[in-house]
């Protein structure tokens, strides 16, 4: 393991803390913007595996996750350290897995990585590994303790809440109220979790909002295959909305979470809650910064776009270097986080994939 992490290539900063080096690279080391008036965008590291998910926590750790999409995959969750190395976390025993070992105790296929507002770092495995259907106990929300690095909780999702087909994507917390909001980009479903019981329900699974839309979606000149339903997540501010989109989708829609957090609530009466926000284009990633702006990973654009507060769709940044921008990451000092995983281009593209990172304010 030790020897195959050594190949990751990653750039290095030695010597400084975490939030020097960013502001070095957002203040005096520019790469490359296709827009001269766009922010400007820099590579923070770059890795020959496949990444999706990414998260930095209040002290400016940085934490990945890949999924098993292959047998050859062989790190789920990393954190990527400012001396160059790609360290698994929060152990190499959680990020081994096979057939022979527990889906409980070991990572099965992690999608997605979120830092919540008490700084406290989730993971979520879909339990899904290479798609081929959910492992009986592999699904489930991991919450981890960045200061002792050991995991502290996990809420596991039976196989009425994540079905066999079923592959949950991404994950917001609403610390103050204790409720996770994930999404199934495989059946098309929204799925609550009450983090203070660990009880959770499927929420809007026969809902149009949730499921793919009827489009082709198209990146760099490559039409995408398949139907990917619910995918990106974003939760307002204070709690009290929850955005969400499918991949194959062109619909960002909304819907009020007090609906979601009732499990006793008809599924007819949450769908009546649902409300269309606006026309955005296919997106992957969404986040929402403490100001209300609604950050979005365009990926036909190779963009990343953003609605303001009381305003109305705009590209933010568009780049070469946005191949397929995945999952995004906002900190409270403005800066914007977002990988990519170059989907498109199938399991071996010709360039690495990027975790890049532009300054909001």
């Amino acid at each position: 393991m030790g020897q195959r992490l050594g190949r990751q290539t990653v750039r290095r900063h030695h010597g400084l803390s975490a939030w020097v080096v960013l502001v070095l690279l957002v203040c005096i080391a520019p790469l490359a913007s296709t827009l001269e008036a766009a922010p400007p965008l820099r590579e923070v590291a770059r890795s020959t595996r496949q990444w999706t998910g990414v998260a930095v926590s209040a002290k400016g750790r940085i934490f990945v996750s890949f999924p098993r999409w292959s047998d050859a995959v062989d790190l789920s969750v990393a954190e990527v350290k400012l001396s160059g190395e790609i360290v698994p976390y929060p152990n190499p025993e959680w990020n081994m897995w096979n057939p022979e070992l527990s889906p409980a105790d070991h990572f099965v296929c992690v999608q997605s990585v979120v830092i919540d507002a008490q700084n406290t770092l989730w993971i979520l495995d879909t339990g899904n590994p290479g798609m081929k259907g959910v492992v009986e106990g592999g699904a489930k929300l991991v919450k981890v303790d960045l200061e002792q690095n050991r995991v502290e909780r996990k809420v596991s999702f039976n196989m009425e809440v994540a079905p066999p087909g079923s592959y949950l994507n991404d994950v917001r917390v609403d610390a103050k109220r204790q409720m996770a909001y994930l999404t199934d980009s495989g059946l098309g479903a929204l799925v609550v979790a009450d983090l203070r019981t660990g009880a959770s329900w499927r929420v809007l699974d026969t809902h149009p909002s949730t499921k793919a839309q009827d489009i082709t979606v198209t990146v760099e000149g490559k039409a995408v295959p398949g139907r990917v339903h619910a995918d990106g997540i974003a939760l307002d501010p204070k709690g009290e909305w929850l955005y969400y989109q499918a991949l194959t989708g062109r619909t960002l829609f909304r819907v009020p979470t007090k609906v979601l957090r009732d499990p006793m609530v008809p599924e007819r009466k949450a769908g009546e809650a649902v409300q269309s926000v606006a026309d955005v284009g296919p997106s992957d990633g969404l986040a929402m910064d403490s100001d209300g702006s609604l950050y979005l990973t365009s990926i036909e654009k190779n963009a990343i776009s953003r609605i303001p507060p009381k305003g109305k769709p705009e590209v933010l940044v568009e780049s070469p270097l946005l191949k397929w921008p995945d999952s995004i990451a906002l900190t409270p000092e403005g800066f914007l986080f977002v990988t990519t995983s170059q989907i498109h281009l199938g399991p071996n593209p010709p360039e690495p994939y990027l975790l890049l990172c532009l300054k909001l304010r």
